[in-house]
């Protein structure tokens, strides 16, 4: 589909709503496995009830054979046991097939993260798994979008399969693949087809348009009727739609149809963390759309009938290109996250469908899919300002980057600061022009490429310097203007060149010593975590203590050596995966409880030096073993109390929202203010009870969703705005008493309303 990109006049941002693990000791049961999908299979006559039984072969024992198989995470054809993806190393511009851990198993991420240690890959290739070699690369320019499309890149989101680390594919603007002509066996001219896709229902936009299936041979718009692909996203093309999405879509062409003749108030959405997506399409007079939980549950249907009666529908006019993360002219402004998908030949039947559903749910997909896995924030400059992407979320090579106003819905606001040095964001890096040297050289966004104009070390005065040109980021003659370009200069110390790096936060102990990798910036498995005097330039000292208790610095976790859980076993760096050696806990009297061994983080007999080796061992209240996270931050409200979770560090949907003694090891009280407005703790969103807008709707945890109703914003008299209600966030009658539940009121200054974000 193409559909124009949104701008705001008046040289006005334009606002957008967006949304490590290493192989588990311990593999998911599969006699668990089976029984999940036993019930759904039994339906289908002639599919195999063994544990081999993969969407393709489901497919292919109902007479509708796949055409095309797509994913980074797993095999979906049990006899498969080629390469999922190719990734090309940025260094050196070499690259590398990643494969199966079995035939018909999951993917080989160790040997991604081996290829890849200490440079950034991107995918450049997606193979297909059936014998047509359908095979999907960076599109070309289109008609419509940004250009040419990148590939993604190849550790930006990293969840868990059937008990193993795997990666899926982060689409951000101008990210995208095609297969450009005629795909082999891919429907065209109204024959029948089917399509799945296993996607996030969290990183989600918009923009047009995160697509997967059957597109036009070349990235034109043909007309009506010339593509035929799955979509999800929050984009209501035909009103009215029901709530605000996401919402399983079909892009036909020219309309992003919910169903029936476009709008359909029966579609309600599916906003999991992983959505299964499901089209069906008989070429002449009906299609389907489903959705459902990919974790959970079974198909919701929310459209079974008539193709659109809009002219060029009836019959089909598909042309049998292939496209992911993109609009059928190569529209690439939307953002998604995809982990597998199929296109089969013919029309899928019911049973099918719901087999394919349960196998996708018996892999046990995990982990949170709105958010990349290295850790970002925002960087900020002279005079306030944040480090900014000239061209508003979709920067291509080249972009100038500036100072502007922080926003924090601006996803080009948010940058990582990777191992290697680099600084990125929207899947490119900040680079200086030319690999330039000189004094006013100028700095850009460009694809990462390992250069030494892409390199950035935050110093102890604030500056951050490029060692390969000895220079400084620079604010020309110190100013803050919005759209002042930045540029290198002889480092110097002026407040021109301080420029704050500001993702993720120490964890302060003993000693008032900072929690650190061993490595300088650049640790990989095992490097020791030790104390070290706290330096605010040192990525490795801040850490991000994610919703399932984990501790991450350089996209890795504090980890126990082994998994192990007995007093002296040593603490570690190592990839992200789930094991409860990972998991840490805030205790009241400020220790961190490692709940697996019963033990706490501890400093060997108190030891303060620099290099003490940290471990656990019995929990014991002394001074070793005080450990503050100081992730997120309190929102302090009337009566200096904190916006508090009832239920004590383990909030659930619907739990109440309230005031309450602030506690500094209270991690409920916690919040992230994240880049679309919401305010985070717990992995759950502050968010109004209905999604309702009416004076007195009560406040409470919900999953984060991107409704209306869990969008804030600070006002400049100390107030927090909730903008779909044009309410604020209030006590009622200014109440300060512990267990105060919150609520939307009429906006009015007063001191209920006053809620701060530390």
């Amino acid at each position: 589909m193409r559909r124009e990109k949104s701008t705001a006049g008046g040289g006005l941002r334009r606002s957008a709503r967006w949304a490590l693990l290493r192989p588990l000791r311990h593999l998911l049961s599969a006699v668990a496995a089976i029984g999940l999908v036993l019930g759904a299979l039994i339906a289908l006559p002639g599919v195999s009830q063994a544990a081999g039984s993969l969407p393709c072969d489901i497919y292919g024992a109902a007479g509708t054979p796949c055409v095309a198989a797509h994913s980074t995470t797993r095999a979906l054809l049990s006899s498969y046991n080629g390469p999922l993806y190719q990734v090309t190393r940025a260094s050196d511009g070499a690259r590398a097939d990643i494969g199966l851990l079995s035939a018909g198993g999951y993917a080989n991420a160790a040997q991604q993260d081996t290829f890849c240690q200490d440079t950034t890959c991107r995918i450049t290739k997606v193979y297909d798994q059936t014998s047509r070699h359908n095979d999907l690369t960076p599109g070309p320019a289109g008609t419509s979008g940004m250009g040419a499309d990148r590939g993604a890149d190849a550790s930006e989101i990293a969840v868990t399969a059937g008990g193993h680390k795997v990666y899926g594919i982060w689409v951000s603007p101008g990210v995208g693949y095609r297969y450009t002509g005629v795909a082999s066996g891919v429907a065209v001219d109204g024959q029948p087809e089917g399509a799945y896709m296993v996607a996030s229902g969290t990183h989600v936009g918009s923009d047009c348009c995160f697509d997967y299936g059957n597109a036009e041979r070349t990235p034109a718009d043909t007309g009506n009727g010339h593509m035929d692909a799955v979509s999800i996203a929050t984009t209501c093309y035909f009103a009215p739609c029901t709530g605000s999405g996401p919402w399983i879509e079909a892009d036909m062409e020219n309309g992003m149809f919910q169903g029936d003749n476009g709008s359909n108030t029966a579609n309600r959405g599916n906003n999991s963390p992983f959505v299964t997506a499901v089209l069906k399409n008989d070429g002449q007079t009906k299609y389907a759309l489903k959705g459902g939980n990919s974790q959970s549950g079974a198909l919701s249907t929310w459209w079974d009938g008539g193709l659109p009666t809009r002219a060029g529908y009836r019959p089909m006019h598909q042309e049998g290109g292939i496209i992911l993360g993109t609009g059928g002219d190569n529209s690439n402004w939307n953002r998604g996250t995809f982990f597998e998908g199929v296109m089969v030949a013919g029309y899928p039947t019911d049973a099918a469908e719901n087999a394919v559903q349960s196998n996708v749910v018996s892999v046990g997909y995990s982990g949170e899919t709105d958010v990349p896995n290295g850790p970002q924030g925002t960087v900020t400059g002279p005079g306030g300002k944040c480090m900014d992407v000239a061209a508003d979320d979709t920067g291509t090579n080249g972009t100038a980057v500036q100072l502007w106003d922080c926003q924090n819905w601006a996803e080009d606001q948010h940058w990582q600061h990777n191992a290697d040095g680099s600084l990125s964001t929207i899947g490119r890096c900040l680079d200086i022009e030319g690999n330039g040297t000189a004094n006013g050289a100028k700095v850009e966004l460009w694809d990462c490429d390992g250069v030494g104009g892409q390199k950035w070390v935050q110093q102890a005065d604030g500056s951050l310097l490029n060692p390969q040109s000895g220079r400084c980021l620079d604010s020309p003659s110190g100013a803050t203007a919005n759209g002042t370009r930045l540029q290198i200069w002889d480092c110097n110390g002026a407040a021109a060149q301080k420029f704050s790096v500001n993702g993720g936060a120490p964890v302060v102990g003993t000693g008032s010593k900072c929690v650190d990798v061993a490595a300088d910036d650049s640790g990989g498995d095992g490097t020791a975590v030790q104390l070290w005097d706290c330096q605010s330039w040192a990525v490795d000292q801040h850490w991000y203590h994610n919703a399932d208790g984990s501790l991450r610095t350089l996209g890795r976790c504090l980890d126990i050596n082994g998994n192990g859980t007995a007093n002296g076993a040593k603490v570690e760096l190592w990839d992200c995966d789930g094991v409860g050696g990972q998991k840490w806990v805030q205790q009241a009297d400020g220790s961190l409880l490692n709940p697996q061994s019963g033990r706490c983080l501890d400093s060997p007999s108190g030891a303060t030096a620099n290099g003490t080796r940290l471990q656990i061992w019995d929990c014991n209240g002394a001074a070793a073993q005080k450990f503050s996270v100081n992730g997120g931050a309190p929102v302090v409200g009337t009566g200096s109390k904190c916006v508090d979770v009832a239920a004590d560090d383990s909030g659930g949907d619907g739990t109440a929202v309230q005031l309450w003694d602030c506690q500094s090891w209270a991690v409920d009280q916690h919040w992230y203010h994240n880049a679309d407005g919401s305010l985070r703790t717990l992995g759950r969103c502050l968010d109004i009870n209905g999604n309702g807008t009416a004076n007195g709707a009560k406040v409470e945890l919900w999953d984060c969703d991107g409704v209306g109703g869990q969008k804030w914003v600070q006002q400049a008299d100390g107030s927090l705005l909730n903008p779909q209600s044009g309410r604020c966030l209030d006590s009622p009658s200014g109440a300060t008493a512990n267990g105060t539940r919150l609520q939307i009121w009429d906006c009015n200054g007063s001191a209920a309303q006053k809620f701060k974000l530390s």
